[in-house]
């Protein structure tokens, strides 16, 4: 790992958006910092899907609500967050995300260790603009430390209860 110091400029970042329900903005990737952390912003309209239950083995994973309420699965624990909430999962937790019932959701979040993740949002988007198959995210795992697993709570979340 070296010292990098890496900047972006708001209007020079590179966003996706070619899912319907959001945009992913790519800030940093391990390339950029020495491979410390990747990090990127996403936006999730209400109602929007956001990232199925996975796990990361080997990075932690920082969520910091910059507007809107997030749900969150954690292990077995369905939870909102708020603007202004931060949540670190460390890796081999199971999470995922959408936007709260009802509300929009803007989101930084930050992994770290850093290992190449942009590629993978560049799947994402053409996958949501007919260009590639789910297939090939699902194929993706090992490469990006994207590692889908099921949940029970995750699939009954919309009954549940959450904070």
């Amino acid at each position: 790992m070296t010292n990098t110091t890496h900047l972006v400029r708001a209007a020079d970042a590179e966003v996706l958006d070619g899912d319907p329900g959001g945009t992913i903005t790519l800030l940093a990737d391990a390339a950029d910092t020495g491979g410390a952390l990747s990090a990127h912003r996403s936006t999730f309209r209400a109602g929007a899907v956001g990232a199925p239950p996975h796990t990361h083995h080997e990075a932690s994973e920082l969520f910091l609500v910059l507007g809107g309420a997030l749900r969150v699965l954690l292990g077995e624990e369905v939870t909102v967050l708020r603007a202004g909430d931060l949540l670190v999962v460390p890796a081999g937790v199971p999470h995922a995300f959408e936007a709260a019932p009802g509300h929009d959701a803007e989101v930084l979040f930050v992994l770290a260790p850093a290992r190449e993740r942009a590629e993978y949002y560049r799947l994402l988007d053409r996958v949501h603009r007919g260009q590639a198959e789910w297939t090939q995210v699902g194929a993706s795992q090992d490469r990006f430390d994207n590692h889908y697993v099921d949940s029970p709570a995750w699939a009954g979340r919309d009954g549940a209860d959450a904070n």
